[in-house]
């Protein structure tokens, strides 16, 4: 009886040193309390009986994107058979909130009624799930691990702090246009100017006067 036990606890140690072990990722030093980007669309449909927007349904449409707060990095799409002819109306609505109508629509359930359009607000949110986390105590630590709120801190308030979510995922492009004389003009400042002991070192006095 007390072989197997011996055997049982030796197993039980070296599955926890395994590659399989929950704290595997706390061996370097990358943070695995890392943001999250998580995506959720909105749907509202519109009358459209003739292609293009009433007044009312304007008004009810500009209702609908103040309850949401709408704001910069949501997308928003338009869907249904009248959609093309609704396309400006809506453009109109949105351009209040400094938002553009993207091509493409997210499929959303249920069909779009007849004579009306669907709007789609696509809206993504940055988290880091799971913190604060202090699920390992921070001693004993003999095999130097990072804590388990390693990283909570800093990418929490990066996702907090981050416009658009998705540029966690995709970044942004560069223009493509550079300024050469612009990148150059702190090196050239740098270098005209005169060294700091040209003029002799300055008498300084710590008397009074």
């Amino acid at each position: 009886m007390r072989r197997s036990l011996a055997l049982l606890g030796l197993a039980t140690a070296l599955a926890a040193c395994g590659p399989n072990s929950p704290t595997d990722g706390l061996r370097g030093v990358s943070s695995v309390n890392v943001p999250v980007v998580s995506r959720a669309d909105y749907a509202f449909d519109v009358a459209a009986p003739d292609g293009s927007l009433p007044s009312s349904e304007a008004a009810r449409l500009d209702a609908w994107f103040r309850s949401l707060q709408l704001g910069y990095g949501d997308s928003i799409y338009i869907d249904g058979p009248a959609a093309y002819g609704a396309r400006d109306d809506i453009a109109r609505v949105a351009g209040q909130y400094g938002l553009l109508v993207n091509n493409g629509a997210p499929v959303t359930p249920g069909a779009v009624p007849i004579g009306a359009v669907r709007v789609v607000v696509s809206r993504t949110r940055a988290s880091v799930p799971n913190c604060p986390n202090w699920s390992i105590p921070s001693q004993p630590n003999l095999e130097n691990k990072t804590m388990s709120n390693f990283g909570c801190g800093v990418n929490s308030n990066l996702a907090a702090m981050v416009a658009n979510p998705e540029d966690l995922i995709y970044g942004r492009e560069g223009s493509g246009i550079g300024d050469t004389q612009t990148a150059s003009k702190a090196v050239q400042s740098y270098r005209k100017a005169p060294p700091t002991g040209a003029s002799g070192l300055k008498d300084i006095s710590t008397k009074g006067n």
